[in-house]
């Protein structure tokens, strides 16, 4: 959607509101058009750049004081949108990087890695930001903030800051022509995995595997 369209209402585009749900519709539409696979080459950079600049969102939302709704119980909007076929997509356009291991609470101790995908974890994020833009398209504006902020300290927030850590591994790995170890049966399948299951499933995505598929030029 257009910025005209957001703000056909003559919303003030200083507003904090329009603010958000603009960078939030930069994201959904940015990642769908990511997962047509129109680029295949820069998928992992686009994705870097849209995840960065929705946590600026998040971190807004976050900053901000707790957003109230108007109402108490939240308005039914009826199903939410499917996102099967671009969770496939961006599973088939991150191959062989989609797989990364994730410690969810660093404040947690002795809480072991756990094995993610960045397609489910993207696929995940844009469920939540969907749910708050329809409200915000209703002109529930508060309801929006409200469920944006909520669900970013719930649920998005944390997995953006994981996706994002795990595109930036990937174009460190590249770039610094990092290679990592092989890669031997790391799935989503597995529970829990110790730090040396980890050292040693880590994954051959060597610099050479994955620099052409991603059109990223490898560092000297």
């Amino acid at each position: 959607m257009s910025d005209a369209t957001l703000h056909a209402t003559g919303r003030n585009p200083d507003d904090f509101a329009v603010q958000i749900a603009d960078q939030i519709e930069s994201f959904l539409v940015a990642v769908t058009e990511v997962a047509r696979g129109d680029e295949p080459g820069s998928t992992v950079p686009f994705l870097l750049l849209e995840v960065s600049q929705l946590l600026l969102a998040g971190g807004r939302l976050g900053a901000h004081e707790d957003i109230v709704p108007d109402e108490r119980y939240e308005p039914d909007l009826g199903p939410e949108p499917d996102v099967d076929e671009l969770r496939e997509n961006l599973a088939r356009l991150l191959e062989p990087v989609d797989v990364y291991s994730e410690v969810f609470d660093p404040y947690e101790p002795r809480r072991p890695a756990v094995p993610a995908r960045i397609s489910d974890d993207l696929a995940d994020i844009i469920t939540d930001l969907r749910h708050g833009m329809a409200h915000y398209r209703a002109g529930r504006t508060t309801e929006a903030l409200w469920w944006w902020q909520f669900s970013y300290f719930s649920n998005w927030g944390p997995t953006a800051s994981s996706v994002l850590r795990a595109l930036q591994s990937v174009l460190i790995h590249v770039r610094l022509n990092q290679p990592l170890e092989e890669l031997d049966g790391l799935d989503t399948d597995q529970a829990t995995m110790g730090d040396e299951t980890l050292e040693f499933e880590a994954g051959r995505v060597m610099a050479q595997e994955i620099g052409a598929p991603l059109g990223m030029r490898r560092g000297k």
